[in-house]
């Protein structure tokens, strides 16, 4: 007697195909594995902010500038931004910028860059070749024009990590632990830190004494 071979399926009986609802469910699983959405709603809200206060632990890597740290920032829609960068003993810098002017100082160093608030002054001082009103856009969830990519990781209200890659290939990745949007913010604020007798330094060397870092 010959062994019986596998069988065969009938040539009458057609291929089975999976269920289209079965590979939509499956898509949608691997798509929930990689990225997270946010309520409905949500991003919405977040991108209608028109003030935000909140710290993050950002990292950045460009062509001649690698770094990370926490950051302290604030903004007030359209133009206020404030930047702090704490030390050890005492903030690193503490820049602010409002109607187009920028004013940064290094207390440790008894330091100040005054320049534009430009897209290129904060590439020059920070690394990071964006407008105050583009860096509000980044951190609120939305991708100004211009990026290479941008992925955001959603929290309850608000982004709890963006990750950008800019125009000129600069990685920036934030990493924000604590956020609110909406909340009212001195005018103070914004004020340019005060720097008497302090002297005038330019962005490359604003850069060098932080240490090349952000």
């Amino acid at each position: 007697m010959r062994p019986r071979g596998p069988s065969r399926p009938s040539s009458s009986s057609p291929p089975r195909r999976p269920r289209p609802e079965l590979a939509v469910a499956l898509l949608l699983s691997a798509a929930c594995a990689t990225a997270t959405l946010p309520p409905p709603g949500v991003a919405e809200s977040a991108a209608a902010a028109s003030s935000w206060s909140g710290s993050a632990r950002v990292s950045v890597r460009g062509r001649d500038l690698r770094g990370r740290s926490r950051v302290i920032m604030a903004f007030r829609r359209p133009d206020a931004l404030r930047i702090e960068i704490p030390g050890p003993a005492g903030a690193r810098l503490i820049a602010a910028a409002r109607a187009g002017r920028l004013t940064a100082v290094l207390p440790a160093e008894r330091a100040v860059l005054e320049s534009a608030a430009t897209a290129g002054d904060l590439d020059a001082l920070l690394g990071v070749a964006l407008s105050p009103g583009e860096l509000m856009d980044v951190l609120v969830g939305v991708a100004p024009p211009g990026l290479r990519d941008y992925r955001v990781r959603w929290g309850e209200t608000l982004p709890r990590r963006v990750e950008a890659v800019l125009a000129d290939g600069t990685k920036l990745d934030a990493k924000i632990d604590d956020a609110e949007a909406g909340v009212a913010l001195p005018e103070a604020a914004f004020d340019a830190p005060p720097h008497p007798g302090y002297r005038p330094i330019d962005a490359a060397e604003a850069r060098r004494l932080l240490g090349g870092r952000p």
